[in-house]
This record gives C-alpha cells, sequence and structure tokens, in this order.
C-alpha cells in the first residue's frame, strides 16, 4: 500500500469535507462572528520569550471570511515559523433549521483529521514521517491538518475568551533521565559555551540525578507558548474549555448568550498562583514527580 498516496488522499479528503462545511454554514443566518487575529511568528523570532501579543479584532461578515479561511490554513508561508503555528482565534454563532447538517459535518471532519493523524503517526520515526508528509502535501504543517474544530449545539450562559500558560509533561525513570543525559553530552552541545565546558556541566548533571533513588519518579514539565482558548460556561458547575487554535461554532445560541473578547496579551510580572519550582536540571525543566 503506498502511504504517500493515502496521505494525499486522505488529505484531500480533509480540505474537501471543510470547504463543504463553509458552504453550509455560508447558508445559514449569521447571528455573531468576531475573529481576532494574532501577530504572524517569524522563523528568526520563534525562540523568543512572548511578553506580550498585540490582537486585531474583526467582526461580522469579514469575521466570518476570516474564520471561513482559517480552517483552510494548514500551509508553511516563506520566512514565518513551521514550528510555532499560528492560531486563529474566533467564534461563529448560526441560526439553522438542520442543526444536526453542521454538527454531522464537523465530525466528518474531526473523524477524517483524525484518520490522517493515524496514517502519518504509524508511518516510522520523525525523519520517515517528514520524508512522507512533504512528499506527499509539500509544505504542510502537519499540526495544522490535525487541529479539531470545536462547536456547540446546547446554547450556553457565555462564550469567553482568555490567554492559557500550559506545559508540556513527560514522565521518565531515572534510567531515562541518565539516558537522555549521555545523548546530551554528545548532541546537545549548545554552542553557547566550548565543548569542554559543556561536558562537565552535563557530567555535574548526571551526578545530580545519580544520586537520587532508583525508584524516584521524575518527569520534564516544560512550559509552551502562551495560547487563547475558549470557556464555555452553563453554570458555576458546568464548564469547560478548549483551545482557540481554530474558530468555534455555535449552532441556534439563545439571544442572552454573553459573548467575551480576546484582549491584548501582556505577561504578568509574577503570576499570583505560581508555585516556586526546585528543579534537578533546570535547563531540562527536570523535576521530581512528588
Amino acid at each position: 500500500m503506498d502511504l504517500k498516496f493515502n496521505v494525499r488522499t486522505q488529505f484531500e479528503n480533509v480540505t474537501s469535507l471543510i470547504n463543504q462545511l463553509i458552504i453550509e454554514i455560508s447558508q445559514q443566518k449569521l447571528i455573531y462572528a468576531r475573529y481576532y487575529q494574532l501577530p504572524e511568528m517569524t522563523a528568526q523570532d520563534e525562540n523568543k520569550s512572548v511578553k506580550e501579543i498585540s490582537v486585531n479584532a474583526f467582526s461580522g461578515n469579514i469575521a466570518f471570511d476570516k474564520c471561513c479561511a482559517a480552517f483552510n490554513d494548514f500551509y508553511k508561508k516563506n520566512n514565518l515559523s513551521g514550528r510555532i503555528i499560528k492560531r486563529h482565534p474566533g467564534i461563529i454563532a448560526l441560526e439553522s433549521k438542520k442543526p444536526e447538517l453542521i454538527e454531522s459535518r464537523i465530525k466528518q471532519i474531526n473523524s477524517a483529521k483524525n484518520e490522517l493523524k493515524k496514517i502519518i503517526v504509524n508511518a516510522g520515526n520523525n525523519d520517515a514521517r517528514f520524508d512522507l508528509v512533504h512528499s506527499a502535501v509539500p509544505n504542510l504543517i502537519t499540526l495544522c491538518a490535525y487541529r479539531n474544530i470545536h462547536f456547540e449545539s446546547q446554547s450556553p450562559y457565555s462564550i469567553r475568551f482568555t490567554w492559557m500558560n500550559k506545559h508540556s509533561i513527560k514522565l521518565l525513570s531515572k534510567s531515562d533521565a541518565l539516558s537522555l543525559l549521555n545523548n546530551s553530552e554528545t548532541f546537545g552541545n549548545s554552542k553557547v559555551i566550548d565543548l569542554l565546558a559543556w561536558q562537565q556541566l552535563v557530567q555535574k548533571e548526571k551526578l545530580n540525578i545519580a544520586s537520587i533513588k532508583d525508584s524516584e519518579k521524575l518527569r520534564i514539565r516544560r512550559p509552551t507558548r502562551v495560547s487563547p482558548q475558549v470557556n464555555i460556561r452553563y453554570d458555576a458547575k458546568n464548564r469547560y474549555h478548549v483551545s482557540a487554535a481554530l474558530p468555534f461554532i455555535l449552532i441556534n445560541p439563545e439571544e442572552n448568550v454573553k459573548y467575551g473578547t480576546l484582549k491584548n496579551y501582556i505577561k504578568p510580572e509574577h503570576h499570583p498562583r505560581k508555585k516556586q519550582t526546585h528543579y534537578l536540571i533546570e535547563r531540562l525543566y527536570l523535576e521530581k514527580n512528588s
């Protein structure tokens, strides 16, 4: 079976379903639309710490068109980062006489996206997956293709936006940590210091890990870039949030739904709930999983 053909065919299925959804939601009565345009990240700036993010808000038909375009934003653009990918926070609220049609189409899209992800993830290691994807669909950013579209057909009390600071967490054993450091000693020279100084630094880190109990549970808790999320609230106990990587679709909301806005992000000097972390290895965000 030709994996390249499978990837291309499944990606075409995803885009076909999305384009059908755009046609279908364009035929519904638009109640409310907002799109919050975020700055694009250049490849040169992707490693810089983000302290401020400006938001450019659009409403009405312009917002609707930008939301629809966001659903098809899959490809890497010249000079822009392919690692820090653009997010598209927005809301489309529709009045529909056939809400089940819109719901079914979104579920079809998400299912097709998940199948595409499964094909790619099962293709081998990182290099094999990269070669497969970019030979099948040149310049495709797979994370953009994987993003699910979130929707709600039960009218909430409010739908608002916030900025979320998240962490990627990887659990590992003492043995795993030592293997990581061995690889880091050989391949991870940061080029900020010379090779000898780098090796001495890693040796100290290995001694630090070697001193803990073999049964100690460890984790790498690495902060990720701040990102927008959508908060859907029904009452004090019934609420949830999802990523705002793509516009949220609200079907047949009641007139009294409260819509929030996404404001500019300004990094706080001190987070009120931030706990002091004692890392075993600070550069790796490696700590005890207690």
